[in-house]
């Protein structure tokens, strides 16, 4: 790995803890984001020589308000910070600010900057994609892929946003118990939305990004511990954590695809699976199911399954149905077509996707499973079209070059 590649890994994981605190500490963000940029910027000029600090976040927090305090007193003339080398030394300093990261002042920084993040005057999606780009850090462009939304479209609705919450001079403190309530949906929703931007990352990119999927399980253990008897938030990290467990099995060595039933059982996270199975066994109990549950029970079918033959497809069918109910959705019943095809046959899924295709036009997806009933159908021609579309909407080059093995094996048998 490069030094660049170490050092933006470090900061795209240090993010979200570093900007809460440096948020909490100014009180308004703007200040926090800049403090954040200017530690960034000392980081890359002094992270490949003096190799990486102890602790990147508390390093990031202390060098960055820091920072910031020195131009504000330059601003007004007072008299300067130490110069960049002292502020940016890995002393004794960093230590003390890295113990204090796991006391009460710091533990819960990133939760209150996801509760401001989705505060009730904005509308849902602004609320997500804010916290997206806030806590996170996204680009437009990431924020905009997964909402299934044009890069144009999703800047707008940031720029929305932002101008919502500086009119509304909205404070910057945790809210009480009974806004927390409020709006835990949508932090559960904009924690899922980190979790799946490092999930649907491929190849050699999904390294980089698994950090967002640790992160979004770290987030997720914390709305838990806040919430110990929501059955759905018990659903959500079990679905995380149970999606999260074949990460080591998703791609071969030269960074391709691997699909779940050719995956190599043995490398998924037996821990993860344990924990997540526990989870979604405990939030069934409560008997008020929800989305992230059903989504949770689906996944532990899946692993439960020492084998792919031994899936139990029809009870897949049969959640997939109940969330179809509970969240409709053309992507729920994308999946869903997944699994009539191995009980029924290819023939009555690709039926189920006909009614979806004006919706989902856009999505690979979509493309790449449509191809693949046509495939085992026998219509090659109208497969070999689906998939040179899913090539032309991949997201990513694991995407495309998944696709360019059906279309070889088409090219094999015509």
């Amino acid at each position: 790995m490069t030094d660049l590649a170490w050092i933006d890994a470090a900061l795209t994981a240090a993010r979200p803890q570093a900007v809460a605190a440096l948020l909490r500490y100014f009180r308004n963000l703007d200040t926090a984001e800049e403090a954040f940029q200017n530690a960034c910027l000392r980081a890359l000029n002094h992270w490949p020589q003096n190799g990486p600090p102890r602790d990147a976040a508390a390093w990031l927090i202390m060098v960055g308000r820091n920072a910031q305090l020195d131009e504000v007193r330059r601003s007004r003339k007072q008299t300067a910070l130490p110069d960049e080398a002292a502020i940016s030394d890995l002393d004794d300093a960093e230590g003390q600010v890295a113990e204090r990261l796991d006391n009460a002042d710091y533990r819960d920084d990133i939760l209150r900057l996801l509760f401001i993040c989705v505060h009730p005057e904005l509308p849902a999606t602004q609320q997500v994609a804010l916290a997206l780009r806030i806590v996170s850090g996204l680009s437009v462009r990431q924020i905009a892929r997964a909402f299934l939304v044009g890069e144009s479209a999703m800047e707008q609705r940031l720029t929305r946003a932002k101008a919502k919450v500086a009119e509304a001079e909205v404070p910057f403190e945790a809210p009480g118990a009974p806004e927390r309530a409020e709006r835990l949906a949508a932090v559960a929703a904009m924690v899922y939305l980190i979790f799946n931007e490092g999930y649907s990352a491929g190849g050699e990119s999904a390294a980089d990004r698994a950090p967002l999927c640790e992160e979004a399980i770290r987030l997720a253990r914390l709305l838990l511990r806040l919430y110990p008897a929501e059955p759905e938030i018990m659903g959500l990290t079990a679905l995380m954590l149970l999606q999260h467990s074949r990460a080591a099995a998703r791609f071969d060595a030269q960074g391709q695809i691997v699909l779940l039933d050719d995956q190599d059982r043995t490398k998924w996270n037996g821990k993860f699976i344990a924990e997540g199975i526990a989870l979604i066994d405990k939030a069934m109990r409560h008997r008020r199911p929800g989305a992230y549950q059903v989504q949770a029970a689906i996944a532990a079918l899946h692993a439960r399954a020492a084998t792919p033959a031994d899936t139990d497809w029809s009870e897949i069918d049969l959640l997939y149905q109940t969330l179809e109910r509970l969240q409709p959705s053309p992507v729920v019943t994308l999946n869903r077509a997944v699994a009539v095809s191995k009980l029924q046959g290819p023939e009555a899924a690709l039926a189920m996707l006909e009614p979806l295709a004006a919706r989902l036009g856009n999505y690979f997806h979509f493309h790449g499973v449509k191809g693949a009933f046509l495939q085992q159908l026998g219509r090659l021609k109208e497969a070999k079209l689906a998939f040179d579309r899913a090539i032309a909407l991949a997201n990513t080059p694991a995407e495309a070059a998944h696709i360019r093995q059906h279309l070889d094996k088409l090219n094999v048998s015509s």
